[in-house]
């Protein structure tokens, strides 16, 4: 029997890359890659937003995680003030909440499975 470890680390590690498309008028306008994030991360990104807003969290995610498909951030921190101001809030949405969806119930159960036997 595999380590527990070992299956959530294969299945779920932050080696897994995820990705979303942003597509306006049947064209992808942005593609936006990123990595799982870990305990650690969401730490740090809470700490530097210094609030308990979801909506703060969720930028500061979607700043510190997306990725170009040569893994180099798609937004730096300077970007924050213009990502609030100009740009539409659901097109933001969309991406944070496919940064936070990422990973479905099957891998989930994928990996109980594997860990029952």
């Amino acid at each position: 029997m595999a380590k527990a470890i070992d299956l959530l680390r294969n299945k779920f590690g932050v080696s897994q890359l995820y990705q979303h498309d942003v597509v306006k008028d049947g064209e992808t306008v942005l593609t936006v890659y990123w990595n799982p994030l870990t305990i650690a991360e969401r730490e740090s990104i809470q700490k530097k937003t210094g609030t308990n807003d979801a909506n703060d969290f969720a930028l500061a995610l979607m700043i510190q995680k997306a990725l170009d498909k040569d893994s180099k951030r798609l937004f730096q921190d300077g970007d924050k003030a213009a990502l609030r101001r100009e740009i539409e809030v659901a097109v933001l949405q969309e991406i944070q909440l496919a940064m936070l969806e990422s990973g479905t119930d099957k891998e989930v159960e994928e990996a109980q499975a594997d860990l029952k036997s």
